[in-house]
């Protein structure tokens, strides 16, 4: 089996990893790699448990690694034994005990995970910042992406499969580029396209653009009819993805859309978090946004669209599955991060109460 080697970049300012090839002369630190990887899925273990098993080590490297996916990522290739380097900017530490990590579990990971740190302003996800990467590894195994759903274009057939026309003008463009690039380089490559992501430390306002005005008392304004389709992957889910296809023949030079197995309205999502969290069941305001000047604010954190993909190919070709539905999901991101204080940005009601002030008039 051929030597392989992973690299991959988040969708969220950014971790990419980066597998290095065992004939590689000069390494991180220590030995160098011989043997192949292989993975077998555990059949019983807790939900959400980072738990995998591996008949080898390689030597990975992680651009990034210490914000949200590379987090529970990094942890599970260690638990594999595998050795690992994230290189970072330096902005936040190597390792932070994670909500609900026991004290011998993060005394583990942080002995075996490795700190790269340089004052580079870069997240490692457009063309032009992965070239250097690729040119200075040149024993590169495997390249492993990570893209977004967000780089499909608009459609009236749903859900997007992997085979579908991709839009050069979106706001993802450097994804395409990047994407591009890894083929024209002919690299081993691998790209994870997810939708929305969600879960405990999700710096982009997701779930936690909810909880915030659930945990106010305030109703929550939906853009619409509330109706709009979209869909939601747990980032344990996304990591286990990442895992599945390092070292994996099948997974060379191909797409996977990655994210929950069920789709959910805009208004279905505002009561699921609501269920999930223990709030009573919200006051929904829908509005008209075209009525609106925002400004430069964001009023909801959602695309106002249907918007969601199939994930059968993963399934299919991986054999992985996600293990949190959502309902599942909300309550893990809730009772680790936000039910315990912890948030990333502190909530700002003023488009809301645009909204609302013009509903209690015209009411």
């Amino acid at each position: 089996m051929a030597a392989r080697v992973l690299a991959v970049q988040q969708n969220q300012p950014a971790s990419t990893l980066a597998l290095l090839n065992s004939s590689l002369s000069s390494d991180f630190y220590g030995a160098r790699l011989t043997h192949s990887v292989q993975y077998k899925r555990n059949a019983i273990q807790p939900k959400g448990a980072l738990n995998v098993t591996a008949s080898s080590s390689k030597k990975i490297l992680i651009m990034g690694g210490t914000r949200f996916i590379g987090v529970f990522l990094s942890r599970l290739l260690v638990k594999e034994g595998h050795q690992v380097t994230l290189f970072t900017r330096g902005k936040a530490p190597i390792a932070q005990q994670l909500p609900g990590e026991s004290d011998s579990d993060f005394a583990d990971f942080s002995s075996k995970v490795f700190g790269l740190i340089k004052s580079i302003e870069t997240l490692w996800r457009e063309a032009v910042e992965v070239e250097p990467i690729l040119d200075a590894l040149p024993n590169l195994e495997q390249y492993i992406y990570c893209s977004s759903a967000g780089v499909y274009l608009k459609s009236d057939l749903l859900p997007h499969c992997e085979v579908d026309a991709v839009d050069p003008k979106s706001r993802h463009k450097g994804k395409l580029d990047t994407e591009n690039l890894l083929v024209q380089r002919g690299v081993n490559w691998t790209s994870l396209r997810p939708v929305y992501i969600y879960g405990p430390l999700n710096y982009n306002p997701v779930e936690e653009w909810f909880f915030h005005r659930l945990k106010a008392g305030r109703p929550i304004p939906i853009p619409g009819s509330g109706d709009q389709i979209t869909q939601l992957g747990h980032v344990k889910d996304l990591a286990k993805a990442f895992v599945l296809v390092l070292g994996n023949e099948k997974a060379s030079r191909q797409v996977f859309n990655i994210s929950g197995e069920r789709y959910v309205t805009f208004d279905g999502l505002a009561r699921a978090c609501a269920k999930a969290a223990g709030f009573p069941e919200p006051e929904i305001v829908h509005y008209n946004p075209k009525e609106f000047d925002f400004g430069k604010k964001k009023s909801f954190p959602f695309r106002d669209q249907h918007f969601f993909a199939s994930i059968e190919k993963a399934k299919s070709v991986l054999g992985w599955k996600p293990e949190f539905n959502l309902l599942e999901g909300l309550a893990d991101s809730y009772n680790l991060d936000f039910g315990r204080g912890t948030y990333r940005k502190e909530p700002d009601f003023s488009t809301d109460d645009i909204v609302l002030g013009k509903s209690l008039v015209t009411a």
